[in-house]
């Protein structure tokens, strides 16, 4: 199948975070606190997908509270941290939602996602992710992570399916 295709078949976009929808920087405060930056495009795009009917699953190794809060707000309902082995928990997801591979967007950017990418039909990567991630990635993001590389793959499957429209009660968050 072209790349049209396997864009057109998602369901389900399954996200990391550090590297993905973030740029992968954390800033360490005098008081030991960890800040990460967001783009508000990638929230305006989740938001836009969640309200079409798709399902959101972020998978993250790390651990925040904010990253939690950030992505509830926005809507998003599965958010996984701290997770150690992204591809049972996946396969755990698939299972219990009955999904084939064909309906999942894995977009990672590093080392631990590589497993876990391999069990989705469209394994995508921001375009500063490891050369590993790029190997095995069907699409490579024109934008880096943290940039708009989140919403760049969402309204390529919204836009393919008509979901892709001016709506004006979905904000950017």
């Amino acid at each position: 199948m072209n790349l049209i295709g396997q864009f057109r078949q998602i369901t389900t976009f399954v996200l990391d975070v550090d590297g993905v929808m973030t740029d992968g920087a954390v800033y360490v405060f005098e008081d030991g606190q960890q800040v990460r930056g967001m783009s508000t495009r990638d929230g305006f795009a989740l938001q836009l997908a969640i309200k079409k009917g798709y399902r959101v699953i972020v998978i993250s190794g790390g651990i925040s509270n904010a990253v939690v809060q950030r992505l509830n707000k926005l809507g998003v309902a599965e958010v996984h941290m701290g997770v150690h082995d992204k591809r049972a928990l996946l396969l755990q997801y698939m299972q219990d939602n009955n999904l084939s591979k064909d309906e999942l967007l894995y977009m990672g950017d590093d080392i631990p996602d590589y497993m876990a990418m391999l069990e989705s039909g469209l394994p995508c990567a921001p375009a500063d992710a490891a050369p590993e991630i790029k190997k095995i990635a069907h699409y490579i993001s024109s934008l880096d992570g943290g940039r708009g590389c989140v919403r760049e793959v969402i309204e390529k499957v919204l836009k393919l399916n008509g979901h892709w429209e001016l709506v004006t009660d979905v904000t950017s968050k």
